[in-house]
């Protein structure tokens, strides 16, 4: 009487192990990774007319103009050059494939004394561009919070000018 025991056994584990194969979406199967950010968004075909945008708003943002740093830094800087670099900032932050070679944030920033009021006229820009490009909420968020992350680099704004 045993051994009819373990041969119910042995079938109901081969039965078990056979379903198992045959339904592959079963909830043993491994779950696919998530897209990247950069995925999600298109890749540089659709990152590339965001920043190019972006870039064209901020060139004419009036709060931005009136510091005359910012405004020698554009006078110097082609556009094409620093459409390339953010572009391949952002498609690398957002997990493409994409390398940026620019210059650190602080580095490049630290000249320019932008305040805090510079700052949020540039993220009011960018969520302007962001919407109009319809990037899903989702990925605005996740588009501003690595902008964000970026702003103890760019805000630093002298112990004087805090006065």
């Amino acid at each position: 009487m045993k051994s009819m025991g373990f041969a119910r056994t042995g079938i109901l584990l081969s039965v078990m192990f056979l379903i198992s194969l045959i339904v592959p979406n079963s909830p043993l199967a491994e779950e696919k990774p998530k897209p990247s950010l950069y995925q999600r968004l298109g890749g540089v075909y659709n990152i590339a007319p965001v920043v190019d945008e972006f870039l064209e708003v901020l060139y004419v943002d009036d709060v931005l103009n009136a510091n005359p740093r910012i405004k020698e830094a554009r006078d110097r800087v082609p556009k094409a050059y620093l459409k390339y670099h953010v572009t391949s900032m952002v498609c690398q932050a957002s997990g493409g494939p994409e390398k940026y070679t620019g210059r650190g944030m602080k580095e490049s920033h630290q000249h320019l004394n932008i305040t805090e009021n510079e700052w949020q006229a540039m993220r009011v820009d960018f969520k302007k561009v962001l919407d109009k490009f319809k990037v899903p909420e989702q990925e605005q968020k996740e588009l501003i919070a690595i902008v964000e992350s970026t702003k103890k680099d760019i805000v630093l704004v002298s112990a004087e000018m805090k006065k």
